[in-house]
């Protein structure tokens, strides 16, 4: 990518100084030859930044190309447009976006953590053991997807070439929606984000042009811009190490055992009980109110975890973007899940319809990508 220039140094390129969103402060972003492409370096010291890249200098549609900091150079081809590029500094006081929190970056044992109390009556390992991940700091919504808020995305969205397998329901609009599968819920995300003037994550070409809006694709035909700054699903390790809440080694984001007073789920009785849940037994209260199905709850019903968010067990199961298969989680930092094609992606959380065991942190329940049933949901995250 060919780095358009607002100034020209001795070897006849500069860059865009650090733009940072709270204090005038400006840090040097430098360019250097490496054969047929080119190294942009910064300082070491520089912290909570990002490299961005837009083909403007006044556009309002940056693209994030690394993260600043640990690394301190970037490679960038000289094929291709011209672009200009730019430090971004985002201050460690800013606010997060609205309705969602900031979830820190961290190392955390992904999967199941052994409960060691005095008597449990179930193993705790599912289908792949623990291993040590390391997560990037990233936006969350506090709560899960209201039907307010499908509605009023997807409307926008269908007004601009849109469609969805599914129109989405929800027991009332304060309630999460349900009944979508997960390609309408890759979907909401990228119209979402050009609701809000970002970048979309999802697209139909790998040059990132097409955007993803209509059809069912095979992973082979979907590209991911992971550095965009739009909304898009979590990935499991994401989606862990915020229900965690930042807590070691429990059950569930409070601790390791669970009671109707917490979340909304299916409290089992005889051979469906778990020594953990204290109950009482059926449906919750909140939920099953008037009898009705599904027993779901409004979001934000029950006490949120150690990083204010809510629902992370219980109410209902959340898409994540990772594809399901049984063998041992990938660890390392920010995983992506398996590569390739596989049958089911994976979902976590835990819904109402759902007994007290399935609704603990490292539970990974999956299915079709286009099943949509109505103890199904979502929420969004973005980059930070």
């Amino acid at each position: 990518m060919k780095a358009k220039l607002l100034q020209y140094a001795a070897m006849g390129l500069s860059l865009l100084a650090l733009v940072n969103c709270a204090e005038a402060q400006t840090t040097n972003l430098s360019i250097a030859a490496a054969g047929k492409s080119s190294l942009l370096y910064w300082p070491a010291s520089t912290t909570n930044s990002i490299v961005q890249m837009a083909g403007s200098p006044t556009s309002t549609n940056w693209i994030t190309v690394s993260n600043a900091f640990p690394v301190s150079a970037v490679i960038v081809t000289n094929s291709g447009p011209v672009g200009y590029y730019r430090l971004f500094s985002k201050a460690t006081n800013a606010l997060p976006p609205a309705g969602m929190v900031l979830i820190p970056a961290g190392s955390f044992i992904l999967g199941n953590c052994v409960y060691f109390g005095t008597v449990t009556n179930e193993a705790d390992i599912l289908s792949a053991s623990p291993t040590n991940t390391t997560v990037s700091a990233f936006y969350m919504d506090a709560n899960l997807i209201t039907l307010s808020q499908w509605q009023g995305v997807t409307v926008y969205a269908k007004s601009r070439g849109y469609s969805f397998e599914n129109a989405g329901s929800g027991k009332a609009m304060n309630h999460p929606v349900q009944t979508v599968n997960w390609f309408d819920c890759i979907k909401f995300c990228n119209a979402r984000s050009e609701q809000d003037g970002l970048t979309p994550v999802y697209y139909v070409d790998a040059t990132f042009v097409q955007v993803f809006k209509t059809g069912v694709y095979p992973t082979a035909a979907l590209y991911v811009n992971w550095s965009a700054n739009g909304y898009r699903l979590p990935t499991e390790a994401e989606w862990e190490k915020a229900a965690r809440g930042g807590l070691t080694g429990n059950r569930f984001p409070w601790g390791n055992v669970i009671a109707q007073t917490l979340a909304n789920y299916d409290s089992g009785t005889g051979a469906y009980a778990s020594v953990y849940d204290l109950g009482p037994s059926g449906y919750n209260a909140i939920g099953a109110m008037g009898g009705t199905s599904p027993a779901t709850s409004p979001v934000g019903s029950f006490p949120p975890n150690g990083y204010g968010l809510y629902d992370m067990a219980g109410n209902v199961r959340q898409w994540c973007w990772d594809w399901y298969n049984s063998t041992p989680y990938a660890g390392g930092t920010d995983p992506h899940g398996p590569s390739g094609w596989w049958t089911y992606r994976i979902m976590r959380g835990g819904s109402w319809y759902d007994y007290g065991a399935s609704l603990r942190c490292s539970v990974r329940p999956s299915d079709y990508p286009f099943s949509a049933y109505n103890y199904i949901g979502f929420r969004c995250v973005k980059n930070y």
